[in-house]
């Protein structure tokens, strides 16, 4: 759906991204991370054509792409981070305006079906300007969507939602995929990543450093099963005692008596755990397993890649 081939951009010494090689398979839902000046946004402009490359192929639906074709950006549908949209218009008319534009037939009822699913229905009458940030980033979605696009490529899809909104916005994505539609998502909120994403891409400084499922992604960090124990009143020595263990690796020590365990990857070893803490009579309040996050596998990933770039 979405192919890059040692896909490069310079401004003279600069390199902004660096033989970039990305893949966006058919039918999923594909989450581009990235820290500030990585070059994610730089990637996106290429694959829309609003910038050209320094060097490298950019193939978008199965074809090359440039932004100059009108039949391939028919079948796209996008949105930007800080769309400008038309302030006069209200919303219905924002929607109108660019059905014409796309050639939609009979639009009406699309309109309606996405200004209801988005909840700005009752505010179709109401001026653009009379939006909020996050009615507007919702009203920048349904034109996305006016047009029945094979591919989405969205950038910050929920920047200035509330929680609600956020909510809607997900299960709206996630339905789309489900009929079928292709998704990129490049955002700065790994949890909503976490939830939709079949796959992720990190890149820093202008390079993929990994691509893989969000599960696939935690477990490249290596490290063991991290349980989460509560306790009624931990012992003043209950540390120490612990950090002795032959399957304890880390012992760490948060507010309200929670502490974090982290044993080996391999055997669960909470059953292990219970019995020690049991024999020398700790009253545990609670014992849970926390799963590794997609911030976890960022941050680690990302510094990694800092690190070995200043080592050489």
């Amino acid at each position: 759906m979405i192919r890059t081939e040692q896909l490069c951009k310079r401004y003279g010494s600069f390199v902004a991204v660096d033989a970039l090689n990305l893949h966006v398979h058919p039918g999923e839902i594909y989450g581009f991370l990235g820290p500030n000046g990585a070059g994610k946004t730089t990637t996106l402009m290429m694959l829309l054509g609003v910038i050209r490359p320094t060097s490298g192929r950019v193939e978008v639906l199965g074809q090359p792409f440039d932004g100059t074709s009108f039949a391939l950006r028919r079948r796209m549908g996008v949105v930007a981070e800080d769309a400008w949209q038309y302030d006069e218009m209200t919303a219905y008319e924002y929607l109108a305006f660019f059905a014409r534009l796309y050639r939609v037939a009979k639009p009406g009822p699309a309109i309606q079906s996405l200004l209801e699913r988005t909840e700005l229905w009752e505010r179709r009458q109401v001026l653009v300007s009379g939006y909020s940030r996050g009615m507007r980033q919702k009203l920048n979605l349904c034109r996305a969507l006016l047009h029945d696009p094979e591919l989405l490529i969205l950038d910050e899809p929920v920047s200035g939602l509330d929680p609600n909104g956020i909510r809607q916005v997900r299960a709206l994505l996630v339905e789309e995929n489900r009929r079928g539609r292709t998704i990129l998502i490049s955002s700065h909120i790994l949890s909503e990543i976490e939830q939709t994403a079949h796959r992720v891409g990190i890149i820093a400084g202008g390079r993929l450093l990994a691509e893989d499922s969000v599960a696939g992604l935690r477990a490249r960090l290596g490290e063991g099963q991290r349980i989460e124990v509560e306790f009624q009143q931990p012992p003043g020595n209950l540390r120490q005692q612990l950090e002795r263990l032959p399957f304890v690796q880390k012992v760490e020590e948060f507010p309200l008596n929670r502490w974090l365990v982290t044993t080996p990857t391999g055997a669960d070893q909470r059953p292990e755990l219970a019995r020690f803490l049991a024999g020398q009579g700790v009253l545990v309040v609670g014992m849970r397993t926390l799963e590794r996050s997609l911030e976890d596998a960022f941050v680690t990933i990302t510094d990694a890649a800092v690190r070995a770039w200043a080592e050489k």
